[in-house]
C-alpha cells in the first residue's frame, strides 16, 4: 500500500512513478476551447485527445477552460478546482487489465450560475478560439417532433427580456458574440459533441432561431461569421462509482475525489469546418471529413440505438448492467437482429466502414465485463434519446416496407417502463428523465387505449397514423401489461 497523495499540481512529482502523468507546462498553456458541459464523457474523450496532442505536440495555445452553466454544475466545479483541474481516466479493457492515466489539458473552469459575466468574457477572449459543447440531447431546446425551437420554455423567454443576465446556452453565446462583433473580433466555432444527428447543423439553426428573436443584426453576423462543424463522437463512459474512486487509491495512493472510466474504444469524426483555426487533433488519430453525416447516422443507429433496445428491455427483465445483458444470449442474439434487420437497412454507405466488423465490435464493446455501465444511466433521458437514435429507423422502415418489429417491442416496453416503473420481479426502476411526469401520464392511460403513450406527438410525431405500426404495437402493448416477462416475447419474436 502506497502512501495516499493528493491529486493536485504540486504533488505530480510524487505520482509520476505510479501512472503517466502530465510532462507539459501546463502552466504555460492558454485557453484556445471553451467547453460548456463538463462530465465524464467530456473528460474521456474531448478532453482526452487534447492532452494526447499537448503531450505529444505541445499545442500550447489549446489548453481547455470547462464551464458549467447548470446548478448540477457546482460538484464537478469545485473538485476540479481543488485539484488544479487534474484528474484520473481509468481505461478498462475487457480482459480486467486497467490503465490509469493523469489528465492535464483542463486548465480552468468557470461557473455560470450565479454571475455570468467571467463566463461571457472567457467566451468572449480573443484566445478562445472554439466553443465545444456536451450539454445532452434535452440541452438543445427543439420539440424533438417538429425540430423547431421551443420559445415557450420560461429560460428562453427570461433570456430574451434579460441578456445580461443569462441562463441558457444561447443566451451566453449570444451575449459572447455581440461582444466579439463589437470588438471586431472573429467568431468562435461551436463545435457540439452531443449525441444527435446533424449536430452541428442543429446547434446553427438553434442558435440562429434564438439570436433571430433577439437581435437580428447579430443573427445576420452569426450566421456569416460562425463555424457548426458536424461530429461523431464516441466512447462509453460509465458513472463514476465509490468504487472506482477507492480502487485508485488503494492501488495507486492516488486521492482524486472524481476519476473517469471508459473503454479502450474512442472515435471522433469531425468536419473540417472551424472558424478562427483548430487543434491538429488528427496527429492523435481525428477523423477530418468533408461530411460526418453517413457516420453519425450509423452510429447513433446502431450503438446509442443499440443501447436503448438493451437498456429499457433489460430494466424491465431486471438486468443491472448493459454486460448483464450481453450475457443473456437472448438480449444478444435479439440486439444483433435489430441492428441486421431493421437498423443497417436503413443506413447510408459509410466510406472505409465496414458494418459488419462496426456491429461485431459494438457486441464486443458492450459485453466489456469491466465497464458495468448501468441500465439506469442508459436508459436516462430516454425522451431525448429515443426520438433521436430509434424512431427514426422505425420511421423509415415504415415507410420503405421494411421490418419493425425488434424496434417497435422497445417502444411498447418503454411505455411500460414509464407507467408502472418496476421490472418484472416487482423491483423499482430508477427513472431519470426531464419528462417523466409526462411520460407516466401518458402511458398511465394505455389500460384504457392502447395507443395513449404514442399518441404524444411531440416525441413520435404522425406515427399514430399507421396502421401496421398501431396493430403491432397495441399487440405488443396487451401481451406486456398481461405478463411482464419480457424476455419471453424477445423469444416469440426470435
Amino acid at each position: 500500500m502506497k502512501n495516499t497523495v493528493i491529486l493536485n499540481q504540486k504533488n505530480l512529482n510524487q505520482l509520476a512513478d505510479r501512472i503517466p502523468v502530465p510532462t507539459f507546462d501546463r502552466s504555460s498553456h492558454k485557453v484556445g476551447i471553451v467547453h460548456i458541459g463538463v462530465g465524464g464523457f467530456h473528460r474521456t474523450h474531448q478532453a482526452f485527445y487534447t492532452h494526447q496532442l499537448q503531450e505529444k505536440f505541445k499545442a500550447p495555445e489549446w489548453g481547455i477552460c470547462g464551464v458549467g452553466l447548470r446548478k448540477g454544475d457546482q460538484k464537478i466545479y469545485e473538485v476540479l478546482k481543488k485539484q488544479d483541474h487534474l484528474y484520473t481516466v481509468l481505461v478498462k479493457h475487457p480482459d480486467g487489465k486497467i490503465e490509469p492515466r493523469i489528465i492535464g489539458s483542463i486548465i480552468d473552469f468557470e461557473l455560470g450560475v450565479d454571475n455570468p459575466v467571467p463566463v461571457i468574457e472567457r467566451l468572449a477572449d480573443p484566445s478562445t478560439k472554439i466553443v465545444s459543447l456536451t450539454i445532452t440531447e434535452g440541452g438543445y431546446n427543439f420539440n424533438p417532433s417538429t425540430g423547431e425551437f421551443d420559445f415557450e420554455n420560461p429560460d428562453i423567454q427570461h433570456d430574451l427580456k434579460h441578456s445580461d443576465s443569462p441562463k441558457t446556452i444561447y443566451g451566453f453565446l449570444t451575449g459572447a458574440l455581440k461582444k466579439r462583433r463589437e470588438m471586431a473580433l472573429p467568431g468562435f466555432t461551436v463545435m457540439s459533441c452531443d449525441n444527435i444527428q446533424h449536430n452541428g447543423d442543429v446547434a446553427r439553426n438553434m442558435l440562429l432561431s434564438f439570436a433571430q428573436r433577439q437581435d437580428a443584426a447579430l443573427a445576420h453576423w452569426i450566421e456569416r461569421e460562425v463555424c457548426f462543424p458536424n461530429s461523431m463522437v464516441d466512447r462509453i463512459t460509465p458513472v463514476t462509482t465509490q468504487a472506482d474512486i477507492d480502487y485508485l487509491e488503494k492501488t495507486y495512493g492516488i486521492k482524486d475525489e472524481w476519476p473517469v472510466t471508459c473503454e479502450p474504444f474512442i472515435q471522433w469524426v469531425v468536419e473540417d469546418k472551424f472558424s478562427n483555426g483548430r487543434p491538429e487533433f488528427e496527429k492523435v488519430g481525428v477523423q477530418f471529413v468533408p461530411d460526418v453525416k453517413p457516420y453519425e447516422k450509423m452510429k447513433l443507429r446502431l450503438l446509442n440505438a443499440g443501447h436503448s433496445v438493451l437498456g429499457i428491455l433489460g430494466a424491465i427483465h431486471g438486468h443491472q448492467t448493459i454486460n448483464a445483458c450481453m450475457e443473456d444470449e437472448t438480449f444478444v442474439i435479439y440486439l444483433r437482429a435489430f441492428m441486421d434487420k431493421e437498423a443497417t437497412p436503413a443506413l447510408d454507405e459509410v466510406e472505409g466502414i465496414d458494418l459488419e466488423e462496426y456491429k461485431d465490435s459494438l457486441i464486443e464493446r458492450f459485453a466489456n465485463p469491466n465497464i458495468k455501465d448501468s441500465v439506469s444511466r442508459i436508459c436516462s433521458e430516454s425522451s431525448a434519446k429515443v426520438p433521436k437514435f430509434l424512431l427514426p429507423t422505425i420511421q423509415e422502415n415504415v415507410t420503405r416496407g421494411g421490418s419493425i418489429k425488434y424496434a417497435t417491442l422497445v417502444i411498447a416496453a418503454w411505455c411500460y417502463y414509464s407507467d408502472k416503473g418496476i421490472n418484472k420481479n416487482q423491483q423499482p426502476l430508477e427513472i431519470i428523465d426531464a419528462l417523466s411526469g409526462e411520460l407516466h401520464q401518458a402511458a398511465k392511460r394505455t389500460e384504457t387505449d392502447s395507443l395513449a403513450f404514442i399518441k404524444q406527438e411531440t416525441l413520435f410525431g404522425n406515427l399514430t397514423k399507421n396502421e401496421r405500426f398501431t396493430e403491432l404495437y397495441a399487440d405488443m402493448i396487451q401481451k406486456i401489461y398481461d405478463d411482464a416477462d419480457i424476455k419471453k416475447y424477445i423469444q416469440d419474436i426470435l
